[in-house]
């Protein structure tokens, strides 16, 4: 007598990932266009019309994907005497850079471009012809409100601002626009995450992160406070790390000997996850870093991403003593950005046009990094996922 069979049951199919869900919806060519949209206001350096329109523009896009409770930071900036609108800083230490990097390899100059006859676009050049003024500044934020803890928050953010007289595209309309994209997933309405998350575009970076300091300085200590009280809501929720964005594109490698530049991004490109080691909390920032190198590993598609301890001239500065905070760019901010590994740094040549698809592509696996990180740290979910629990 033939044995009898038991029918072949199907193993219960794993309910599908909300995160990577989520980080398929990012966009390549959507990337490519928000920067595109920055670029139509040239540098938008701080204090002069381009700035505030695209401040504006910037507003109006966020409303635009659903991050409808945008709000505005608003200060007042006074350059020190004889500062000018940007940094206009000249080469670096030639042996410890930002942050205490100690340089490296072929040492080329870093510096900014203060002369507007070297851009030879006329367009372009007329465009970013109105000097920068002191007075009253603004800057953009939204944030996505958290189901289960939306007195906790975790700020991702990127500025706005430029110099060189070009069209600021890699810096840092590259991490602007990473933001925004990842406001544009956070906001669809199958999105939900148990902890808030704020996205901000500061000002006036150049100048030395002065939008940034003006929003730690008004709101640090309303973090976590109920107002009104009762109401369940949390202006200022309790930071629980800060994430900066600022140059991710251009990874070339280094100099070579006579100053020139490979025209292709270098295989090994990667993204750079920084944190600062001098910080109060650095072993908190180191900690963020490599939950973000996890996130990298799992949900990034093209190049990989390293951490480094020197992080510098960015936004997360006024952040570090204060919550975790790391950045995230390109190359690392000492050793390689300060030793002109980005020749396009502040410079005319930092517009649009200059860069290639996979220059793109390296700024878009870094929003892959960022938003992989993120959705796990708030405890994202999309409906679909929410209703059969899926974590």
């Amino acid at each position: 007598m033939p044995a009898q069979q038991t029918p072949a049951v199907d193993a219960p199919k794993a309910p599908p990932d909300p995160i990577a869900t989520m980080v398929g919806r990012l966009d390549f060519d959507r990337y490519k266009a928000t920067i595109k949209g920055l670029t139509q206001f040239g540098d938008r350096r701080q204090g002069t019309d381009r700035n505030r329109a695209a401040v504006d523009w910037i507003e109006a896009q966020l409303k635009s994907y659903g991050c409808a409770n945008t709000e505005r930071i608003h200060y007042d900036y006074q350059p020190p005497e004889g500062r000018g609108g940007g940094r206009g800083r000249g080469a670096q230490d030639p042996i410890i850079g930002p942050g205490g990097a100690r340089r490296r390899g072929v040492r080329m100059p870093e510096g900014v471009n203060n002369d507007p006859l070297k851009q030879p676009d006329e367009k372009l050049r007329e465009l970013n012809s109105q000097p920068s003024t002191p007075g009253a500044r603004e800057e953009v934020f939204c944030t996505k409100i958290g189901t289960a803890h939306p007195e906790e928050m975790y700020i991702v953010a990127g500025h706005m601002d430029g110099i060189g007289y070009g069209e600021a595209a890699n810096d840092d309309g590259s991490g602007t626009a990473l933001v925004m994209e990842l406001a544009r997933v956070f906001s669809s309405p199958d999105v939900q995450t148990e902890r808030s998350i704020r996205f901000a575009l500061w000002n006036n970076e150049e100048t030395g992160t002065n939008g940034a300091r003006a929003y730690v300085a008004q709101r640090k200590d309303l973090q976590g406070i109920e107002s009104p009280a009762g109401s369940g809501k949390y202006p200022e929720p309790k930071w629980l790390g800060m994430i900066q964005h600022d140059m991710m594109m251009f990874d070339h490698g280094m100099p070579r000997k006579d100053g020139s530049m490979s025209p292709v991004q270098r295989p090994e490109a990667d993204v750079n996850i920084e944190y600062q080691v001098t910080s109060k909390l650095a072993d908190a920032a180191m900690l963020l870093a490599h939950k973000f190198q996890f996130a990298n590993e799992k949900y990034a598609t093209d190049y990989p991403a390293s951490i480094g301890p020197h992080m510098s001239n960015t936004d997360s500065g006024p952040f570090m003593d204060l919550t975790p905070a790391i950045s995230l760019r390109e190359l690392e901010r000492g050793s390689q950005i300060g030793n002109g590994w980005d020749p396009n740094h502040h410079q005319p040549t930092d517009v649009y046009a200059h860069y290639s698809d996979d220059d793109f592509r390296l700024g878009l696996n870094a929003a892959q990094t960022t938003l992989g990180a993120v959705a796990q740290l708030t405890g994202a979910k999309t409906a679909a996922t929410a209703a059969t629990g899926g974590n």
